[in-house]
């Protein structure tokens, strides 16, 4: 069976299944003992909802994430609530970006969740969301498991937020 799939990616993906193989042999893995779950305390149509993306999305008039470090950026950029999609840009050369470039919704869909409030099935929008860089390897895996998501955390806890929308690039 692996090799039928095997033959099938590589038929509609070139190269890509081995480069991913390869890839993966190489990569720092992460594993946990423990997956932390906490019940909502917050019925979801009453959540203050924030939205984090790991796109490289990013505000015109922000730094671009770092695209020369090859272990990634492990910082992060704070995008305000009224931000308009022509405001955006996208910064990241990991992932097939080419459509979130042209509507950064794809990755980063804070209109979605802005009409989802309007249609009551959540309560409110957070007045700020955060988007990072999805490709974080080596050294930079501590500063971002450390240092960088934890003060995000903050700032949401801070803010109110009851419930995070995790958009993976």
């Amino acid at each position: 069976m692996g090799n039928l799939v095997d033959k099938i990616l590589a038929r509609l993906y070139g190269a890509f299944p081995s480069l991913v193989k390869r890839y993966a042999k190489k990569a720092d893995i992460l594993t946990f003992t423990e997956t932390p779950f906490t019940s909502p305390s917050t019925p979801l149509e009453k959540a203050r909802v924030a939205l984090i993306t790991t796109g490289g999305v990013h505000l015109k008039s922000q730094t671009p994430f770092d695209m020369e470090d090859r272990s990634g950026d492990p910082s992060y950029r704070e995008i305000p609530a009224d931000t308009s999609f022509d405001e955006l840009l996208v910064t990241h050369d990991y992932y097939d970006n080419r459509d979130a470039k042209r509507d950064p919704g794809v990755v980063f869909p804070l209109d979605a969740l802005k009409d989802l409030a309007a249609e009551g099935v959540v309560g409110s929008v957070n007045g700020r969301h955060f988007s990072f860089m999805g490709h974080i390897t080596g050294e930079h895996l501590k500063t971002l498991m450390e240092g960088t998501a934890p003060e995000v955390a903050r700032f949401l806890r801070e803010d109110g937020v009851d419930a995070v929308v995790l958009a993976p690039a």
